[in-house]
């Protein structure tokens, strides 16, 4: 009984010493984990020590956005002023089909076309008097019916302007197809001289636009020869526009030369020498110390001579032409009585073959 009760009070001993030793290795195993987490939480923080994630969270993120909306902000003030500097020209007449948006209110966007007595009808409002109103005036006016009348406030109404029928482009001068052409859409100046079915052989590039609400200054484009190289001057036509586009300057070259001919002068002028040169020379019969220019004046046709062979011989400058000019060169050995080389000048010009001249 004695060995049995010493037995089990031994290995009662040994159970406690067992779980002492165990428990005080899960302390140490717990002890080490704790401390090897520890620093890398420590260094949690100072990864985006620049940038911490709650000032980003609050600080980066709005100021993206604010850059954003004032970059948007920036190109549609940019484009409303586009679209004011042309509509402000534009005056809204009958069969002008308009596009009606009230910002934030989709239910009142319509399309509407505008009446013969100028009067357009748009939902809730019924309708109102927009003929000969610009386009912002037609959207104040739009805008305070929404708002008088109670149905939206603080409204915000656009309009666009889908057809003009009310005002097309008129094309006057030497262009194939003269006529008055409709403007829908955006047009450009190459678009309607294209649409007029191009330039004649005459036409000049000197061309000249008056908009509808300012006549009094019109604006001039020199166009080059081929339309294709120079797009510069393709500028924006509106409806109400007139383009004119004139006859080229055309100097004449008659008598004893080469080839007389009229010379169409419609990007610069052209000289006594050049025009010569044109028109193939003088010939050797030529009577050169008889040249003359013979230039219709306010007080009727002149008469001035040239020192032809001086010029030639860099004696003496040469002279520019004019336009409707004539450059008259006799035949040596003919005397002509006073006053007949106008005539003979003048009938030669009569029927000549004109072409184009590019000093």
């Amino acid at each position: 009984m004695e060995f049995g009760r010493f037995s089990f009070a031994r290995s009662r001993r040994l159970l406690a010493f067992s779980l002492v030793l165990f428990c005080s290795s899960e302390f140490k195993i717990w002890a080490q984990g704790t401390a090897t987490s520890s620093p890398a939480q420590s260094t949690v923080p100072a990864l985006p020590a620049a940038q911490p994630l709650s000032e980003a969270a609050a600080g980066t993120v709005p100021n993206n956005a604010q850059a954003a909306k004032a970059s948007q902000s920036a190109s549609s003030t940019g484009s409303v002023a586009t679209a004011n500097g042309n509509s402000s020209l534009l005056r809204l007449g009958t069969g002008d089909l308009l596009e009606v948006g009230v910002y934030n209110v989709p239910e009142l966007a319509t399309k509407a076309r505008i009446g013969n007595s100028g009067d357009v009808y748009l939902p809730l409002i019924d309708y109102v008097h927009v003929g000969d109103l610009t386009v912002e005036e037609a959207q104040a006016l739009i805008e305070k019916r929404l708002e008088d009348g109670g149905f939206v406030r603080n409204p915000h109404v656009t309009i666009f302007l889908d057809e003009s029928a009310s005002q097309g482009v008129t094309i006057l001068g030497d262009v194939n197809r003269p006529g008055i052409y409709p403007a829908l859409g955006d047009r450009k100046l190459y678009d309607m001289i294209s649409a007029a079915g191009g330039f004649t052989a005459s036409a000049g590039r000197k061309v000249s636009i008056i908009r509808q609400r300012d006549q009094a200054e019109p604006i001039t484009v020199n166009l080059p020869r081929n339309l294709a190289d120079d797009l510069q001057d393709n500028i924006e036509i509106l409806p109400g526009d007139t383009i004119t586009v004139p006859r080229a300057p055309v100097i004449y070259v008659v008598g004893d030369v080469g080839r007389p001919t009229g010379l169409l002068v419609d990007n610069g002028s052209l000289t006594v020498l050049q025009a010569l040169a044109l028109a193939g020379g003088t010939n050797h019969t030529a009577k050169m110390s008889g040249t003359c220019i013979i230039r219709k004046g306010p007080t009727g046709m002149t008469e001035t001579r040239v020192p032809l062979k001086k010029m030639l011989e860099a004696k003496a400058p040469d002279i520019s032409l004019q336009a409707d000019d004539i450059l008259f060169v006799p035949l040596s050995g003919v005397r002509v009585a006073a006053g007949a080389g106008f005539t003979a000048a003048i009938s030669a010009a009569v029927g000549l073959a004109v072409i184009a001249a590019h000093p």
